[in-house]
């Protein structure tokens, strides 16, 4: 009887140590990642990845300890116009025979608000990798009615440079804009 007092003390005692972490992933038919650049320094183009997958692993339930990545195919942009895919496809941008992918892992996630976040990580592209920082906003948890499964909604900004990837290094910034404005929307199911 002692010995199973001790195992089980044992056990509570590793319990009272171990935190329980939640896997969150990006649910495709509600997520987008998008970005837009200025061409001519007169009209936005936008365009999206449409095959990518993230994960958000955390231990809190407003996800202020979360752990953020993503994997996108590069060969899955979509502007609209398939010349234009194309061409970005192409060593002159993404390269996507060398670059089939770019990647995202968070090395930070600081609270800056109610439910808004700085997200900090390194992100592969083109063969480069950078930290960068975006903007995160949590917006918050539901039940969705259609799966009965507890889906998080987030939405996450920020501008990279795509001279810093060595993306479309022919291209002057006049003809295509040097900023890349990021917008991924998501909801999470956990």
């Amino acid at each position: 009887m002692k010995r199973l007092s001790i195992i089980f003390f044992a056990f509570l005692s590793l319990s009272a140590f171990t935190t329980l972490s939640s896997v969150w992933t990006n649910d495709d038919a509600h997520s987008q990642l998008g970005f837009t650049v200025s061409h001519l320094g007169i009209a936005d183009i936008s365009g999206t990845f449409n095959d990518f997958d993230v994960t958000i692993t955390s231990t809190k339930p407003d996800f202020s300890d979360a752990v953020v990545e993503m994997t996108a195919k590069t060969a899955s942009i979509d502007t609209r116009v398939e010349d234009r895919d194309n061409h970005l496809k192409s060593a002159d941008f993404f390269d996507v025979a060398k670059y089939p992918t770019m990647d995202f892992k968070s090395t930070a996630v600081k609270k800056a608000g109610k439910n808004n976040y700085k997200l900090t990580g390194n992100l592969t592209l083109n063969g480069v990798t950078k930290p960068v920082t975006m903007d995160m906003v949590y917006k918050g948890t539901v039940e969705n009615p259609g799966n009965k499964k507890q889906t998080a909604g987030f939405q996450v900004t920020g501008t990279i440079k795509r001279s810093d990837f060595n993306l479309g290094n022919g291209f002057p910034a006049p003809m295509i804009s040097d900023e890349v404005r990021i917008k991924a929307d998501g909801e999470f199911i956990q």
